[in-house]
């Protein structure tokens, strides 16, 4: 069982994270302990309490890096299992079924990760192709469904620029996974309030989890579409983050850094009229109520 922090949640962070083989950009591998030290003393400053790390099997997750990084900082990190999507999926999904791949993951909330005592608590993140799940992304659909519906664990996907989220949802509402537990991750990188409406009318919750990343997407719209969802009563279905996943994202490196969100995102939300409560639902409220009950 999680027990957050009192304070501030971010939803979907990397502490550390390496796909920088597949992509063959060594920007990719994100190891700079020191540097993020620093961002995430920053955030503790700024009152962020929790973050929920996505990184998992085959994405360069460091359980002794991250731990030393919640030492230095007084952050707590809530810990994933799982895998990515494809092409930064280990040998090992194509090697094994969906049921032995869900064993694995269990194993890692039931009994601790590798040699370590830490256990995951949330499955993720896991996700899909652009416009499409390819067949061995559905495996790891159907084996972290499986590990969700037995452990009662929350998931968390990834959607490439947002597609694809709506049929992530009835994949795993059909699979028995409980819609209040499910996070379909990147959803602000649609660009799509009708789609966004109708996933949140699924019972599902969503993310808006790359804030900053603006080569991708404006902030307006996030601000402007978290207006339109909370005029909707469907604020207490979203979380936010940021997704640094580069070196070149850090403050030092001359990227926004994870600060980001509280120094320029949410004097935008309230400028458009947000409230400091709507705020707490989206940073301290629902991530709460996803992780702990």
């Amino acid at each position: 069982m999680i027990k957050l922090k009192d304070g501030y949640t971010l939803m979907h962070e990397h502490v550390t994270i390496d796909l920088s083989g597949v992509k063959k950009d060594f920007d990719c591998k994100l190891d700079c302990f020191e540097e993020t030290v620093e961002e995430f003393k920053e955030l503790y400053r700024l009152g962020v309490r929790n973050v929920l790390e996505v990184t998992n099997m085959g994405m360069g997750r460091d359980i002794s890096y991250i731990e030393r990084v919640a030492e230095a900082t007084g952050i707590q990190f809530i810990i994933s299992t799982g895998f990515y999507k494809e092409p930064f999926l280990p040998q090992i999904v194509y090697e094994k079924t969906a049921e032995e791949l869900a064993d694995m993951a269990e194993k890692e909330i039931n009994e601790g990760i590798g040699d370590t005592k830490v256990c995951a608590s949330v499955l993720g993140e896991f996700g899909t192709s652009k416009n499409e799940m390819t067949n061995t992304e559905e495996k790891v659909f159907q084996a972290m469904a499986l590990a969700a519906v037995r452990t009662g664990a929350p998931v968390t996907t990834h959607t490439t620029l947002g597609t694809f989220g709506e049929q992530q949802a009835d994949y795993l509402i059909e699979h028995g996974v409980k819609p209040e537990k499910i996070i379909i991750g990147h959803m602000d990188l649609s660009q799509d309030l009708d789609k966004i409406l109708r996933l949140l009318e699924k019972g599902v919750n969503i993310g808006f989890d790359t804030v900053g990343k603006l080569n991708y997407c404006p902030d307006t719209f996030r601000a402007k579409a978290l207006g339109e969802i909370a005029s909707e009563g469907r604020l207490p279905q979203v979380v936010l983050s940021m997704d640094i996943t580069r070196k070149s994202h850090l403050k030092s490196r001359g990227g926004i850094g994870y600060s980001y969100l509280f120094t320029d995102f949410l004097p935008l939300l309230k400028d458009s009229g947000m409230t400091e409560e709507q705020i707490n639902t989206l940073l301290i409220d629902n991530p709460k109520r996803i992780l702990e009950e």
